[in-house]
């Protein structure tokens, strides 16, 4: 199979198929199959950059993922977002997340700011 440009949804399909037998084969780098899964991979996400672009989380979401994932209580956002009351508001919706609040979740939680600065669902 020669490598061409992905244009339809069978091409992307037919790709996604020769990515997964080449991923099985678990070729090393630098060898003719490991050099034709690195260039399908980067077509297979261009492609899919362009026609299954996947959202942004809403903030909210992020911040009690990032809380869940991490075991985090109300208590440790304290410092990021203020005391506890604000927190809640926060957590809640009832108040939006300023600049220095995003500043500070991306600083210490790693939450990409991206997805702090999105609108509220």
């Amino acid at each position: 199979m020669e490598i061409r440009p992905i244009r339809t949804e069978a091409d992307y399909e037919r790709t996604l198929k020769e990515v997964s037998r080449l991923v099985d084969l678990d070729p090393a780098p630098d060898t003719v199959e490991g050099d034709r899964l690195e260039v399908l991979s980067t077509l297979v996400q261009a492609y899919e950059s362009r026609h299954h672009p996947i959202d942004l989380p809403d903030p909210i979401e992020a911040i009690k993922f990032r809380m869940e994932q991490s075991g985090l209580s109300i208590k440790d956002l304290e410092p990021m977002i203020g005391r506890r009351n604000r927190v809640y508001e926060i957590l809640n919706r009832k108040r939006a997340l300023t600049l220095p609040m995003i500043r500070k979740l991306h600083q210490e939680l790693g939450i990409p700011a991206e997805s702090l600065i999105q609108p509220t669902a």
